[in-house]
């Protein structure tokens, strides 16, 4: 067994996996969540074993409730339930630490050991991403005091598409303004179109050097990269996951002199622009509601609303899918992940409607399938491939810190 405890901490609570990299399975997870509340709460579910499918089908959860007043007191519950649920970090003591960082700017294009000079260089890039790194930052002082002997690496949400070209991570503003503030283009989900786009060679037997790819990373949060033997060369968030694809709630890509007609008119400040446009708006703020499950469900019984957004949502998706096909020059694999990627026949086939023109042939029984697991729902003679390739970015955050841990 070689166990490593991945942490994916926010400002207010912080999710964490036990995985055993030898086996690739995880071992336990949970959630400690309302940290600095009245009342806190921290859920541990033990994964009993199994193969496939059975190995989150067999666990066991239990709750706690009470004051969580800092991170360092949600790590002491989180130990507690180690002790008293399983398994038991004696017998399963973590070789490494893996921490989730959403902002590495240009600084860290690779998973990273964690020293006083890279908290000092996390909490710097704080300024490109205020609502993530602080609390990352905090859960990594946590941890570091909770588990002293044993290395913590930092791995980046940003770090994968550090490969982009200038031409693609360049906004057309001044020049010098852009290099005193870093605005740039920085990309995020990088870990999980990693692990997709890695996966989807490994499925299908082609060297990942060969392969020209478009991973679509569907969930509440969305993004698309479009990937050149391995590397991303473009993705659609930007300086922060604002940018890009309609999501949950984000609007994705909008005329930036919006801004100024609301300030204007609305008298909206620089928080409340910001709050508008990644909380408010996207699938949420054109019908109500941020599932996509409730957006069909609507639109199938008539709601001119819920059809709108799920449009608007598709023409996006459509508009990356053929901008990235013309910045690769054609495509080997398109594959589809996370929530609405995973587990939306409707959103797939809609996306992919357009796109026979380019080789793109989805098999309709296939798609709606509702099997399990990574699995092709293109036809056996589409040139292009389409996967729908359940992603494991906590797996994937295991790997690299045991990677770096160990070398």
């Amino acid at each position: 067994m070689t166990p490593v405890l991945v942490i994916n901490s926010g400002s207010s609570s912080f999710k964490y996996q036990l995985v055993d990299v030898a086996t690739e399975r995880p071992l336990a997870s949970g959630l400690v969540e309302r940290i600095g509340e009245e009342s806190g709460i921290a859920t541990h579910t033990v994964f009993l074993g199994g193969e496939g499918a059975a190995v989150t089908a067999t666990k066991a959860t239990s709750r706690i409730e009470r004051a969580i007043p800092d991170h360092t007191a949600g790590f002491a519950v989180m130990l507690e339930a180690f002790a008293a649920q399983g398994p038991s970090l004696e017998n399963a003591r973590p070789v490494a630490v893996g921490h989730r960082v959403v902002q590495g700017g240009a600084r860290f294009f690779e998973p990273t050991l964690i020293t006083p000079l890279v908290e000092i260089n996390i909490d710097e890039l704080s300024a490109l991403a205020p609502l993530h790194n602080p609390g990352a930052l905090q859960g990594i002082r946590a941890a570091r005091a909770a588990f002293a002997d044993v290395p913590h690496v930092a791995v980046f949400d940003t770090a994968f598409h550090q490969t982009m070209p200038a031409a693609a991570y360049t906004y057309a503003i001044d020049r010098e303004t852009a290099q005193k503030h870093r605005i740039r283009k920085y990309g995020f989900h990088g870990t999980s179109h990693k692990f997709v786009s890695e996966a989807a060679a490994a499925f299908l037997g082609r060297p990942l050097a060969e392969l020209s790819q478009i991973v679509l990373h569907l969930g509440n949060g969305a993004s698309a990269t479009a990937i050149r033997g391995g590397e991303s060369v473009d993705t659609s968030m930007g300086l922060t996951p604002l940018e890009g694809l309609v999501m949950g709630t984000r609007s994705g890509d909008i005329d930036p002199s919006v801004l100024g007609v609301l300030a204007r008119r609305e008298d909206m400040g620089p928080g409340e622009l910001d709050a508008f446009l990644n909380k408010r708006s996207g699938l949420l703020g054109l019908a109500g509601a941020s599932d996509m499950r409730d957006i069909d469900t609507r639109r199938r019984e008539g709601d001119a609303d819920a059809q709108l957004a799920f449009d608007v949502y598709i023409h996006r998706l459509r508009a990356y899918l053929g901008a990235y096909l013309a910045q690769l020059g054609g495509v080997d694999v398109i594959s589809f992940t996370a929530g609405v990627g995973e587990n939306s026949a409707v959103v797939r086939a809609a996306a992919l409607e357009t796109l026979g023109f380019a080789g793109v042939h989805l098999d309709a029984e296939r798609n709606t399938s509702g099997e399990s697991g990574i699995r092709v729902i293109s036809t056996d003679d589409s040139p292009v491939t389409v996967l729908v390739v359940p992603t494991d970015e906590e797996l994937e955050i295991a790997r690299q810190a045991h990677a770096v841990a160990t070398a």
